[in-house]
């Protein structure tokens, strides 16, 4: 019995998806709760199962088309591959005893035209070897009985021989260093269509970077985005994470990184400055008594966001875990829908790729995203003496409609206030 497969039911969020590929090809069998089929979004990748085991039977979405929720994408047959492989056997077997006796006749008839033209491809190319051979007593050589049966083996022609004896004779080193040659000099299939069509190459965006693009062109558009800069000095930072980083993760099973700490230390900001964390509605104002920080991801497929939930609750250590558990569930493709909603803050590092400086752009509704950036030394003035210090550049991005400047630069000190004495965010003060 044929029963559809359809796509899932999208969240209210998600209006549309592309096919991005079948994992089963028809005939194919499947598993109850195996992976048919991916469908990207502008936010995950959504997974099609099987409801139960079967035959994979027709794909009537092809992959790169454009679906909807609920919409059906194929179908498959109920029950065993074995039971209808022998149903298969037992027709064919019928059908073998049933063809006619000019079927039969006409299928040896194709056979032998068939092991005739193979005979000939191999008496010219056995031609064609032999031509070679011969092409090199043209030229002056003489070879043996070994370098005969190599030229034989590797198929080469006779234009990049060149015999390293005084009287002319091929030996089996000169065969060789010919292959090596020919090698060297034929053109690689890849270069050579790239002559035919030229070095450019046309590619559809993917569903992911297709909305990426849309929202950051709207982002722009809709609100008066503004970035201010600061600089924090991260040496206390560096001798705390250093002093306590092999205990820290033999406790909690986690590497004590940088991003925990500047998560919990924009949680305390906001908590302070609550308009950063507040976002606009229509002519309203919503303030956020919660902190749920965005984390950017770079994937293979693009940038995606999953978001930290109620950060003002949780400590370092919890903090990183959770990093730690959407970058890989974020990795692997397996975020879902409420892993990248509703944040109200976001940061982004750059300096894992080695940014000096940038202007991060926002995340609407939010008002706010702080840029994190490489870590350089410099010489620094601390209390009238020059000293080399790790610093970091940080930006903050805002949208200038809800936020002043004022505003914005002292979230930003504050920041900064607390990452340079860390300690404040263990005591508490």
């Amino acid at each position: 019995m044929a029963i559809d497969i359809k796509s899932p039911q999208f969240p209210e969020s998600i209006f549309e998806g592309t096919l991005s590929n079948w994992l089963k090809k028809e005939g194919q069998e499947i598993k109850q709760d195996e992976v048919l089929a991916e469908i990207e979004t502008d936010k995950v990748v959504i997974e099609v199962t099987a409801p139960s085991d079967g035959v994979m039977g027709k794909v009537l979405v092809k992959e790169g088309a454009t679906i909807k929720s609920s919409e059906v994408i194929g179908s498959y047959n109920e029950g065993e591959l074995k039971a209808e492989s022998d149903h298969g056997e037992v027709e064919s077997s019928v059908e073998k005893h049933e063809e006619p006796v000019e079927k039969i006749q006409t299928v040896k008839s194709a056979k032998k035209i068939q092991e005739a033209q193979e005979q000939s491809e191999v008496s010219e190319t056995t031609e064609t070897k032999e031509k070679n051979i011969d092409e090199l007593d043209i030229k002056g050589f003489r070879m043996g009985p070994a370098a005969k049966k190599l030229l034989k083996e590797k198929s080469l022609t006779t234009e990049n021989i060149k015999t390293s004896s005084k009287k002319g004779v091929v030996t089996k080193k000169d065969i060789l260093e010919a292959e090596k040659t020919q090698k060297e000099i034929k053109p690689s299939p890849v270069l050579e269509s790239a002559r035919e069509i030229g070095s450019s190459e046309r590619v559809p965006m993917t569903r992911l970077r297709s909305v990426v693009a849309k929202r950051l062109l709207e982002s722009q558009a809709q609100t008066a985005s503004l970035t201010t800069f600061n600089e924090v000095d991260l040496h206390e930072v560096k001798v705390l994470r250093e002093k306590y980083k092999e205990s820290f993760e033999e406790k909690f099973g986690v590497k004590l990184g940088f991003m925990g700490m500047f998560l919990k230390a924009s949680s305390i900001a906001l908590q302070e400055m609550p308009i950063v964390n507040a976002s606009i509605d229509g002519d309203d104002i919503i303030y956020h008594g919660f902190q749920d920080i965005g984390v950017a991801v770079s994937t293979e497929r693009g940038l995606v966001v999953p978001v930290v939930r109620n950060v003002q609750n949780l400590t370092i250590a919890e903090i990183e875990l959770a990093i730690r558990d959407l970058s890989l569930k974020a990795r692997d493709g397996k975020l879902d829908i409420d892993d990248m909603t509703g944040g109200t803050f976001t940061v982004s590092n750059g300096g894992v790729f080695g940014s000096l400086l940038s202007t991060p752009i926002l995340n609407p509704p939010q008002s706010a995203i702080l840029g994190m950036h490489k870590i350089q030394e410099r010489p620094m003035a601390i209390n009238g003496n020059v000293e080399i210090r790790p610093m970091m550049y940080l930006a903050l991005t805002y949208d200038h409609r809800l936020l002043d400047g004022k505003d914005a630069v002292s979230f930003l000190v504050k920041i900064k206030e607390i990452l340079e004495s860390p300690e404040s965010m263990i005591l508490g003060v």
